[in-house]
């Protein structure tokens, strides 16, 4: 008798699933963003221009701001969560956060993540003082370039170097700052973010960008399958080009206004 109950149970329970009854959950992360009211969002926190804490211990940056106007353009609030880059893709397959902000395109990072739109431009980029004419690799001949040691600055740049040039290489980012400000370099080679550090904190210092080396946009990542996080997330970017308010926040933190195909 209890063998017959349990084999009768049991196609009565297939039964079911078959016909819905029991069909399988799936989350839906915009549906839940919707009913919590909170948008997760998650950023590095000591990584400026796009966040670092202000005198105030508030964090701010260009990052912050983003955060702000995609929450509201879905109609909730931001909060924000700190990642590292270690934890951060885990952060968002464990549910920790809703989005990742500051992640760059990768194909191993596409089969775990889905990748939204990107928001802000990253590139390296050769900078020096304004009467300095450097357009291109040939012109960096002769020259004295400072670079963060082992970076992918420092990578691109000895690629294209002509064997004159003088390449310094310089332990963190601060050496290679403090070599440049210090007239011990000519050119620098840094991303655009550590660029726009350079004049917020110089403001008598007006170094401008020479030319790029690489270019690798910012994007934002959502869980694997959030189709409609992500287009309501893609659409939020797009409406913030048109409007002008994305090239408000650039120029106000990158101190660059955004390209016209960006």
């Amino acid at each position: 008798m209890p063998y017959t109950l349990t084999r009768r149970a049991s196609l009565t329970l297939a039964t079911m699933l078959f016909s819905g009854a029991f069909a399988p959950a799936f989350a839906d992360a915009l549906d839940d963003v919707t009913k919590t009211g909170v948008l997760r969002v998650g950023i590095f926190q000591d990584f400026p221009p796009f966040a670092s804490l202000n005198t105030s211990m508030k964090i701010e940056g260009y990052d912050t701001e983003v955060a702000d106007k995609l929450a509201a353009a879905l109609g909730v609030k931001a909060e924000l969560v700190a990642i590292t880059g270690q934890n951060r893709i885990p952060f968002l397959t464990e549910g920790k956060v809703d989005v990742l902000l500051s992640i760059g395109f990768s194909d191993e990072r596409a089969q775990v993540v889905d990748f939204a739109a990107p928001y802000a431009p990253y590139y390296i980029v050769v900078m020096g003082p304004k009467e300095l004419d450097v357009k291109d690799a040939a012109d960096l001949s002769g020259k004295t370039i400072a670079v963060n040691k082992g970076t992918l600055e420092d990578t691109e740049v000895t690629k294209i170097a002509p064997a004159d040039a003088d390449i310094q290489r310089y332990a963190d980012y601060s050496g290679v700052i403090s070599a440049f400000l210090a007239g011990q370099a000519q050119l620098m080679v840094v991303g655009n973010d550590v660029g726009a550090t350079i004049l917020a904190q110089n403001p008598a210092i007006e170094p401008v960008e020479k030319f790029q080396l690489l270019s690798s946009p910012s994007q934002m990542a959502v869980k694997k399958g959030e189709t409609a996080l992500k287009e309501a997330l893609d659409k939020a970017v797009a409406d913030m080009k048109a409007d002008g308010s994305l090239n408000d926040v650039a120029v106000k933190w990158l101190k660059q206004p955004l390209a016209k195909d960006f």
